[in-house]
């Protein structure tokens, strides 16, 4: 009899099911992987899914190891995806070749800006091309977003369903040194928590700077403005820039600013603000200085709450600043998996990194990384609803 019920609980496992007590089935988080396509040059991709038993599913592509959909239960239960993106391949590659806005994915060698492509490594200059001019935007024209990563491994543990890219970046790629090689490790738990974890690992010294760039609308794709959600951000400081985003190398106290988000505001609230740094970027678009030692566990950079939907997501994490873009860019140029064009302020993007331009800054935290070291840093999306 043991032995029966070993195998019957065996084989509910095998499905994503395990039982408790009699009669009762629940859903253990599950991981699957299935092709999607192959990229203009021939490259397979896949796209990993990954869910848990509070109805959360997360789907990532290899390509640019992009979050392609997020979907999470309303306040009654009504699951929509709250990420913007697309239902094909052809979404992604064809973005990356009219220059990109990143939708979703891994940012590297270096996210954010350096100043005219410029950067040293000690005491040495380099140049990664200029994408954003004057000055180069996320790493270059073929950065870590326009590379398919390799799938090592994935499964179900303790944490919850999970899977590994891996992408090696060869000496003078976009013209960063030094052969480096990324694991980034995503992980859905029932704890309706999102993490990604990075590691880095460098033959020579190197600068690095990695994010993701989802865009997130907590009202659902395609469903329009961002502006009605509350946003509080943990940051006192943040690091104001020139007209060409490039910080001026000051931390400045948002108090008194359209960025003080200490307490929680309505992000449409100050989106309109004629302050130069909003006019700027036609929006926000800037580095908080997140509250806390980095480095170390994650800690609380900011959350958003939606009042229409009821869902909320904290964002946790052990880098030094969080980047907040309401999607200035966004134009009505792409539609999304809605089939709804995309316009400027439809979603927000929560970019958990170092210092735009740090390697030309050497009061800003360091990015540079040498043989021995190792980038180690992880970001959380942590979803809920009321």
């Amino acid at each position: 009899m043991l032995a029966s019920n070993l195998r019957k609980m065996s084989l509910l496992a095998s499905v994503g099911l395990f039982t408790v007590g009699v009669g009762h089935a629940v859903a253990a988080p599950t991981v699957s992987s299935a092709p999607w396509g192959t990229t203009p040059n021939g490259k397979a991709v896949k796209i990993l899914t990954l869910k848990n038993d509070h109805a959360v599913t997360v789907r990532i592509i290899t390509y640019g190891g992009i979050i392609q959909s997020v979907e999470t239960p309303d306040r009654n239960g009504h699951v929509q995806d709250v990420v913007l993106g697309f239902d094909t391949l052809k979404g992604y590659t064809v973005d990356s070749a009219q220059g990109g806005l990143f939708f979703g994915a891994v940012i590297g060698r270096y996210a954010n800006r350096l100043a005219k492509g410029n950067f040293p490594v000690e005491g040495k200059e380099y140049h990664t091309d200029v994408t954003a001019p004057p000055n180069a935007l996320h790493g270059g024209k073929r950065g870590f977003d326009k590379q398919v990563w390799t799938l090592e491994k994935s499964g179900v543990g303790a944490e919850g369903a999970y899977v590994t890219l891996k992408l090696v970046s060869p000496n003078g790629d976009q013209g960063f040194p030094g052969t480096l090689t990324t694991h980034l490790t995503y992980t859905l738990g029932n704890d309706d928590e999102l993490s990604l974890h990075y590691v880095a690992t460098t033959d020579a010294p190197t600068v690095l700077n990695l994010t993701n760039h989802s865009y997130w609308n907590l009202n659902g794709e395609g469903s329009g403005s961002i502006e009605p959600e509350v946003l509080q951000i943990n940051a006192d400081s943040f690091t104001p820039t020139d007209a060409t985003s490039i910080p001026t190398g000051q931390v400045a106290p948002v108090a008194g600013t359209p960025f003080d988000f200490t307490k929680p505001t309505v992000i449409g609230d100050r989106l309109r603000s004629n302050d130069p740094q909003m006019m700027y970027a036609r929006g926000y678009d800037i580095n908080w200085v997140v509250n806390g030692a980095y480095g170390q566990a994650p800690r609380l950079a900011g959350k958003v709450y939606d009042p229409r939907s009821g869902r909320s997501m904290e964002v946790l994490t052990s880098q030094p600043g969080l980047q907040v873009y309401t999607s200035n860019s966004l134009n009505g140029g792409y539609a999304g998996i809605s089939g709804h064009a995309y316009r400027q302020g439809d979603a927000v993007a929560f970019e958990a990194e170092h210092y735009p331009d740090s390697p030309n800054h050497p009061s800003f935290p360091t990015t540079e990384l040498k043989p021995g070291e190792t980038f180690d840093y992880t970001t959380i999306f942590k979803f809920s609803n009321k």
